[in-house]
């Protein structure tokens, strides 16, 4: 994003033209868009963040620089935590932003959280180490029983799948919520309605546990090509799934401190090419 670019954006907002700044965002990627707020004060952030939709705005947060969203957190009131942005975040990245907070701040912020269901979530995730599976996967993700019939798994998933952003593969559980298989969506259209959920799914899906190391994750992706992966409890549940996109942005962040420890800054600095690839490889070594 070029100097005029960010030297505009400042201009309109110092004159309170937020139609024009508004405009200037409309077609902007999240990403882009927490680009600019990195070179904005934190109260010219705070104008732009006005601006944006609750799931923009939240994206665009965890897009930002960590030092950056950091200092902005601080600004904001529990409740605006919580409403504006949390509310509209997967509970992957709802608990990577509680991170951020003091352990008081955590507690406020889930105080006002609306759906006790996703803040029990976020409270449960807090509890791993974040340097493992459990700490890195989401609870987001279709589910069906080995149980169902075809006609049953198919209401079922269209249900679910509609508050879901992306649906990567779809679990089969039984019963006590174990991990049975993975149902391919190809059975969906081949298999015959009497069929069973258990008669078509596939069988001893690639797993790993809440306390697997986040190196191992990434190897485990990487060797078997997955898209996103299942994880499990010490007695088979299924508690969530980690996507490939969590495990790269993990690994990006990763390189990101290694950086910044070989070069002993203590201020943030962003990776190149180079450093990016030594890492995965050490990680994927």
């Amino acid at each position: 994003m070029d100097e005029e670019y960010i030297g505009n954006v400042k201009r309109l907002i110092e004159q309170k033209e937020a139609d024009k700044v508004k405009n200037l965002l409309v077609d902007l990627h999240p990403a882009d868009i927490a680009e600019l707020c990195n070179d904005l004060s934190t109260e010219e952030a705070r104008f732009v963040y006005r601006l944006l939709d609750n799931e923009t705005a939240a994206d665009v947060l965890m897009e930002m620089d960590e030092d950056v969203r950091k200092e902005f957190l601080e600004i904001l009131p529990s409740e605006t935590i919580a409403k504006r942005f949390v509310d509209y975040m997967d509970t992957d990245d709802a608990v990577d932003l509680m991170r951020e907070l003091d352990e008081d701040k955590q507690e406020e912020v889930l105080s006002h959280i609306e759906d006790i269901e996703q803040a029990g979530d976020i409270v449960d995730l807090l509890k791993y180490d974040e340097n493992t599976a459990g700490g890195l996967m989401g609870t987001e993700m279709v589910l069906v029983n080995e149980n169902w019939s075809m006609p049953e798994c198919l209401k079922e998933m269209r249900l679910q799948a509609e508050v879901l952003d992306e649906v990567y593969y779809v679990y089969v559980i039984d019963d006590d919520e174990r991990l049975r298989g993975v149902f391919p969506l190809k059975k969906m259209i081949t298999s015959p309605s009497v069929s069973k959920v258990k008669h078509v799914m596939q069988k001893e899906p690639i797993s790993v546990h809440v306390d697997t190391s986040i190196e191992e994750v990434v190897q485990i992706i990487e060797k078997y090509d997955l898209v996103a992966l299942p994880v499990i409890d010490s007695i088979g549940r299924l508690v969530g799934q980690i996507t490939v996109d969590d495990v790269m942005d993990e690994v990006r962040e990763q390189a990101e401190r290694d950086y910044q420890l070989a070069s002993g800054l203590s201020q943030d600095v962003e990776t190149d090419d180079k450093v990016f690839r030594q890492t995965t490889a050490r990680l994927l070594g």
